[in-house]
């Protein structure tokens, strides 16, 4: 068998088992249950992103630096690693489409009826709605940027200035898998929606901290202030005038954050529900 092949029917399967896993893992009672509430959430939940997102890439990698020994005419190009990425892409998306389609024949009284694939497929026609919600499939490397930033960089900015710590399961967690009536494609890509909208908002929280920190001025375009407080309350909370001094600032510092033996959290921040600064609660 070429070897392209091999590594593509590997990986395929590699995926497709561990898919078939978790629908095992669930039926196996109330530990199984325990088990998928657990792996539904971070630090697991990270851990098998990563690994139906981004294992097949490394393994096309560590395919390819091996494979100098035995085949260093082409695969251990450079042609030969994007040859070998663009199978584990491959590889990925047959899983998707296979395990769909298995899914939904799993479950005919559901796929027949009312579903968000097929009512978006009428609205805006099948070729559209499908090629954009495989376009989406392009921002995941990003929210694993972001992820790998909230665990690895974010931190140690709680140990150093004392910014607020999470726990980010409530925020890193899938649960729509509970909902019924997702089933094949609605139910894959409303898990995607479900951890990506998690990533997005914990890393908003953490960089509501960090400006409020180093940086409580508001911008000099009102424009875009009034777009930026929804995600930045502390624009109109706290934050010094454009054109205001420095001074201003720094006098905004000393009041709103305690220092080393606080939470210095963003102004509105659940922490400081019973913090008074010069006797009146702070705004949120």
């Amino acid at each position: 068998m070429p070897p392209l092949l091999t590594f593509f029917l590997i990986t395929l399967a590699a995926l497709l088992a561990s898919a078939i896993f978790f629908h095992i893992l669930v039926r196996l009672g109330s530990f199984g249950q325990r088990a998928c509430d657990a792996c539904a959430k971070a630090p697991l939940l990270d851990i098998i992103v990563f690994y139906f997102c981004h294992g097949p890439h490394i393994a096309a990698v560590v395919v390819w630096s091996r494979s100098s020994i035995t085949e260093p005419d082409w695969i251990s190009s450079i042609s030969g690693l994007f040859t070998l990425l663009a199978i584990s892409i491959a590889a990925q998306a047959s899983t998707l489409v296979l395990w769909s389609w298995f899914h939904e024949a799993l479950n005919p009284g559901i796929r027949k009826g009312p579903r968000i694939v097929s009512t978006l497929n009428r609205r805006v026609g099948w070729f559209r709605n499908h090629a954009a919600v495989w376009w989406t499939a392009l921002a995941v490397p990003l929210f694993t940027l972001i992820r790998i930033a909230e665990i690895f960089v974010y931190p140690p900015l709680h140990w150093l200035v004392r910014l607020p710590k999470y726990n980010t399961a409530e925020w890193i967690n899938i649960s729509r898998q509970k909902f019924s009536g997702l089933v094949g494609y609605d139910l894959i890509w409303c898990l995607y929606c479900d951890w990506m909208t998690g990533v997005w908002s914990l890393g908003s929280e953490m960089l509501r901290n960090v400006e409020s920190f180093w940086c409580p001025i508001k911008y000099t375009s009102p424009e875009k202030c009034e777009k930026c407080c929804i995600d930045f309350p502390d624009i109109e909370g706290g934050w010094v005038d454009a054109k205001g001094n420095i001074a201003d600032v720094a006098k905004v510092l000393e009041e709103k954050y305690p220092g080393p033996n606080g939470d210095n959290g963003w102004f509105g921040h659940p922490s400081r529900a019973n913090l008074t600064i010069e006797g009146k609660k702070p705004k949120h």
